[in-house]
């Protein structure tokens, strides 16, 4: 018995050799226009899948969110109605609150995750969709969503109507409700606590309620300003938009 290979036992093949190191490498042979369909076609509905997922989780959290923050409304207008808004409102009113602003930032931070994924899947399916240009450049045409993966192309795709100013587009977003809704929780978890413990007057107690309101509020938009900027610096634009390109009837750029 021997364990030497047999002299007629065909050779291993070798494997294909790769320039520039390996991944991210050119081949020596072109990839078929054939293959690169299907791996485009499939990375394509992989980010469609991911990106619902990302939509289905943002929507079920501010579900879940104004459905707490309701009920809880609901409870201490009960409570309320019994105790006068005496002590046992105040202090039901003190343990429900915070619970509801917990969830509430943590459905605002979510969500914020979550369109920072809905801005990579975009961005991954304009690429590909340049690449579809690339191998039918004829199909141009027939496509109505973006096929840069700049700011403008990320716009057509997400549907921003032309000319729409940025904060219009923003106080429209579903986490610019969430952050208003934990302003206005903050506020009134604060005017709480002066009536409960420091018995101001109601001109100070509103004043107090409003100025923490304010100042949650402003702290909400600053975080998501520098979330903004640390996505559009990570996201790169390999495809831009050229400034001098005719516009079609969609508002795309070639």
């Amino acid at each position: 018995m021997t364990f030497e290979r047999a002299a007629s036992a065909p050779a291993e093949p070798a494997p294909t050799p790769v320039t520039d190191g390996g991944v991210g490498g050119s081949p020596t042979t072109p990839t078929p226009v054939q293959l690169r369909l299907q791996i485009l076609s499939t990375e394509h509905w992989s980010l469609l899948a991911s990106r619902g997922l990302a939509w289905n989780e943002s929507f079920t959290r501010a579900s879940m969110y104004l459905s707490t923050l309701s009920g809880s409304l609901v409870a201490l207008g009960l409570i309320g109605g019994i105790d006068g808004f005496g002590d046992a409102f105040v202090i039901a009113a003190l343990v429900v609150l915070p619970v509801d602003l917990f969830v509430g930032i943590g459905t605002w931070l979510r969500m914020g995750a979550a369109n920072y994924h809905d801005a990579v899947a975009i961005a991954g399916m304009n690429r590909i969709r340049a690449a579809y240009l690339e191998v039918a450049p004829d199909l141009a045409p027939y496509f109505v969503m973006g096929v840069h993966d700049d700011a403008k192309g990320l716009g057509v795709t997400m549907a921003v109507p032309p000319d729409t100013a940025p904060f219009v587009h923003l106080i429209a977003g579903t986490p610019t409700l969430v952050m208003v809704l934990n302003a206005i929780v903050s506020g009134a978890i604060a005017a709480l606590i002066l009536v409960r413990f420091f018995a101001t007057q109601p001109v100070v107690t509103v004043a107090g309620g409003l100025l923490v309101a304010a100042f949650v509020l402003a702290g909400q938009f600053r975080s998501a300003r520098g979330k903004i900027r640390r996505a559009q610096h990570a996201l790169k634009p390999m495809f831009p938009t050229r400034a001098d390109a005719p516009v079609d009837a969609g508002g795309r750029r070639a």
